[in-house]
């Protein structure tokens, strides 16, 4: 019996993994008690730093889009083999996009910064792409440099990966998991407890550091990291164990069989943290609330100006139109006119020539002398 227990302790000890306590945050659900920094990581940003609040870290926004957000480790890997976890949340419109970049890399926050696959230029190292690619609802793919190629100005970025599958991970409502295991001569990326891909071919070196980038497109996904976890199979200064430890060997294990500690009471008011989480939030719905306001009223003040250049091609049409109206009845009334004096200038041709032809024959009839004595002749015309 006592042998059997010290293979399990040996077996424990050879599969034990240890906490990297200055490559990892997010244990017991907290990020950082003040709000104000996480602890072995740099925060940088492109339009905004990104937010942190007590549980999670958002480093891209729900709104506006176009942002860009990173954090990176002060401390860099000293173990060759080693696990490192991370869990994130993707959420956003149905036409949102943009990506998030898990990096292994060196010098990654003066090389790379907030840059995301497509905009980074030469790095030495590896990273995992979680982005839209493929048209299947997202996905995870593997891509490496050792420090020659410009990615920002190669031809095909796509075709460089070493490694892919398929995940959906925007709008889950959950946190997904993301695991890099290297260890021996195998290198895998699991994702949600299911093996995404794996290869023998990479080898990672130590003394890189590991970093966060997410951008978002003008149609924003918001990128929140919930937890990031370093394990090596190794103990060094200010590590502690992963697993939790056995009793020693020949002395019953009463854990199951001791009394439960006294329940604490649970808190009448929250705690300030929860307040200082809350006034975040609240500040972070006020912005964007207050953003859209002003966007809403620069269109407001758009389609007024429309409406009335509109109201005034309208009126100008009408009076183009009544114009036009004028004119048609001034043409009929010519027109009408027209006809009138053709036909009175045909009645005066007419009266004209029957005055011409009967004039000569009526001064003829009415005309006759009058012959007096010692008088010239007298003519009398005839009324």
């Amino acid at each position: 019996m006592h042998f059997l227990c010290f293979l399990s302790l040996l077996a424990a000890s050879a599969s034990a993994q240890y906490l990297v306590e200055s490559s990892s945050f997010g244990q017991n659900d907290q990020i950082s008690s003040k709000n104000d920094a996480v602890s072995g990581w740099h925060t940088l940003g492109e339009g905004q730093i990104p937010q942190l609040l007590s549980d999670k870290i958002i480093l891209t926004p729900p709104y506006p889009g176009n942002q860009r957000g990173a954090l990176w480790a002060e401390a860099m890997v000293s173990q060759s083999e080693w696990v490192a976890e991370l869990e994130f949340r993707a959420t956003g419109p149905e036409r949102g996009g943009g990506n998030l970049q898990l990096w292994y890399a060196k010098d990654g926050r003066m090389n790379i910064g907030t840059s995301s696959i497509y905009t980074v230029g030469n790095f030495d190292g590896m990273v995992l792409v979680i982005d839209p690619y493929g048209g299947k609802g997202g996905g995870i793919r593997g891509f490496m440099n050792d420090g020659t190629l410009d990615y920002k100005n190669y031809h095909s970025v796509d075709s460089l990966a070493f490694g892919h599958c398929d995940y959906s991970y925007r709008n889950l409502g959950r946190p997904t998991k993301l695991q890099i295991k290297q260890e021996g001569n195998a290198f895998e990326i699991i994702v949600d407890n299911k093996l995404c891909f794996s290869t023998d071919k990479v080898k990672m070196p130590p003394d890189y550091y590991f970093g966060l980038t997410a951008a978002s497109a003008e149609t924003a996904d918001s990128f929140e990291v919930y937890k990031f976890n370093l394990f090596t199979s190794r103990s060094i200064t200010r590590e502690e164990p992963r697993r939790a430890q056995p009793p020693p060997v020949g002395q019953p294990d009463n854990r199951g069989n001791a009394p439960p500690p006294e329940a604490q009471a649970p808190p009448t008011a929250p705690s300030d943290a929860q307040f200082n989480e809350l006034q975040n939030r609240l500040q972070t719905m006020a912005q964007s609330i207050d953003s859209l306001f002003q966007e809403v009223k620069q269109l407001a003040e758009k389609s007024e100006g429309r409406h009335l250049e509109l109201s005034r091609n309208v009126i100008a049409a009408d009076r183009l139109s009544s114009m036009d109206q004028r004119l048609q009845g001034i043409e009929k009334t010519v027109r009408d006119y027209q006809g009138q004096f053709s036909s009175l200038q045909s009645t005066l041709k007419d009266s004209h020539s029957s005055l011409v032809e009967g004039l000569p024959k009526h001064m003829s009839d009415s005309m006759y002398s009058l012959t007096l004595p010692n008088c010239r002749p007298l003519v009398i015309l005839r009324s």
